[in-house]
């Protein structure tokens, strides 16, 4: 049995004991182990599930080989064509992708599951929304949805409601709903789901009363609820999850009020904040390499900062190990490999810096708008343009552009890759590429 399969079937018996568990302590440690083997089996095995907004943890990473870096459209596995237009990513699980997209006239909201073998639909729901106004680069489908593998979580949100929803997988029948009240943005919703044991996290960091939240996988009943306060910037960051020096899980957050945050994702108690560390809105998420949590923000498609912080203990509190304020992104989400950072700017330049320390060892433009994030696959860096090209760079810290490959439409996405295979999506396609 390969790892990618024993990884899976501990995670399902640990997720079950998790369940169980009644002491803190116990369930902390289950949980902490379940962390690592689900980083572990992205780091080690191309067959993980890419279950929620750049894949495990969000960071971004697989170590597929099948993944050509040049290709044209003879190279698809298949290529379908979706109802409405979107901005989320793909996720996968098993045999299924999951996409969203909505209807521009009239604020509808599809979710669609088909086959990752042949593109074919399994199923496809749709809901009535109300229009309000957007961001130009925003969609009605900017969330992309989180899996578990046995449901399919999507969130949005208009003035008047924010809608938590869970879908049976298999067959898309709803299970539950969760309205956590109206999202007040001039630019519209943007943010996404993550599952986390049993519980769904999402947050409401908008223009009025927000809070982070974590619900029920079961009922949507809220766990705990942690409190952001009122008045602030919007932020749409999507969590992650930062294991301790004692490897206790953290789930890290980032806003403009509240800096980088870590909190306990069993009862949303702030364990640390570094909460001074931006001044303009948080588009991207936070990542985690080499000990340090990266976050930046931005504004009218600028950067402020890449700012790394040395998470808080129980000793001493959180701190910023350094910024760099050279061709920091606002929308992209920056991905880390070995002791590389490479930060993409929405503009197109790229740096790969010494995530330790900060250092350039090299910064390049490779031109194009971007609003999608990069992935390391393999020994390459992938991105997608607003235009549609998909350029590939060395994952090395001395620079090469491999190649750019056009989709021939506009996309806003970051790709998913499961199972040895990429799917990448513009505002109304859908592409499978590799493992032939």
């Amino acid at each position: 049995m390969d790892f990618a399969r024993r990884a899976t079937k501990t995670v399902a018996r640990l997720s079950a004991s998790l369940a169980q568990q009644k002491r803190r302590g116990l369930r902390q440690l289950a949980c902490a182990a379940l962390t690592v083997l689900l980083i572990a089996a992205a780091a080690h095995s191309h067959g993980e599930p890419w279950p929620r907004f750049r894949g495990p943890n969000g960071a971004g990473q697989s170590d597929a080989t099948t993944i050509p870096t040049e290709w044209t459209d003879k190279d698809y596995n298949w290529q379908v064509t979706l109802q409405g237009t979107g901005h989320s990513s793909p996720v996968v699980w098993g045999d299924k992708i999951v996409v969203t997209s909505g209807d521009a006239e009239t604020a509808a909201r599809y979710v669609h599951c088909r086959s990752t073998t042949d593109g074919s639909e399994v199923w496809s729901k749709s809901f009535e929304s109300g229009t309000h106004r957007l961001h130009r680069k925003n969609s009605y489908a900017s969330s992309t949805p989180a899996l578990d593998g046995q449901s399919v979580f999507v969130t949005w949100a208009t003035p008047e409601e924010y809608l938590v929803i869970s879908l049976d997988f298999e067959t898309g029948e709803e299970q539950w709903r969760k309205d956590l009240g109206g999202y007040q943005s001039a630019h519209g919703y943007g943010t996404s789901p993550v599952v986390f044991e049993d519980t769904v996290i999402v947050t409401k960091d908008h223009n009025g009363e927000s809070f982070l939240a974590a619900l029920s996988r079961d009922n949507g009943e809220i766990a705990w609820k942690s409190p952001r306060g009122a008045g602030g910037k919007a932020a749409y960051s999507v969590p992650c999850i930062y294991l301790a020096a004692d490897g206790t899980p953290e789930m890290i957050f980032h806003s403009t009020d509240h800096g980088i945050s870590g909190l306990n994702p069993y009862n949303g108690q702030v364990k640390w904040s570094a909460s001074d560390v931006f001044v303009k809105r948080c588009v991207n998420s936070p990542v985690v390499a080499a000990g340090l949590v990266f976050g930046t923000a931005g504004q009218g498609g600028n950067g402020d900062a890449v700012v790394a912080v040395r998470p808080g203990t129980a000793e001493q509190d959180a701190e910023v190990a350094y910024e760099v304020r050279k061709a920091a992104p606002y929308v992209i989400t920056p991905v880390a490999y070995n002791d590389m950072l490479f930060v993409w700017h929405d503009t197109g330049i790229v740096s790969c810096l010494d995530a330790k320390n900060g250092k350039a060892h090299w910064r390049e433009r490779v031109g194009g708008n971007y609003s999608g994030s990069p992935i390391r696959v393999g020994k390459y860096i992938y991105c997608t343009s607003e235009d549609g090209t998909v350029v590939v760079l060395d994952a090395a810290k001395k620079y090469r552009l491999v190649a750019k490959n056009e989709l021939a439409e506009r996309s806003y996405a970051t790709p998913a890759v499961s199972d040895g295979r990429m799917y990448l999506r513009t505002e109304t396609r859908l592409f499978s590429l590799g493992k032939k």
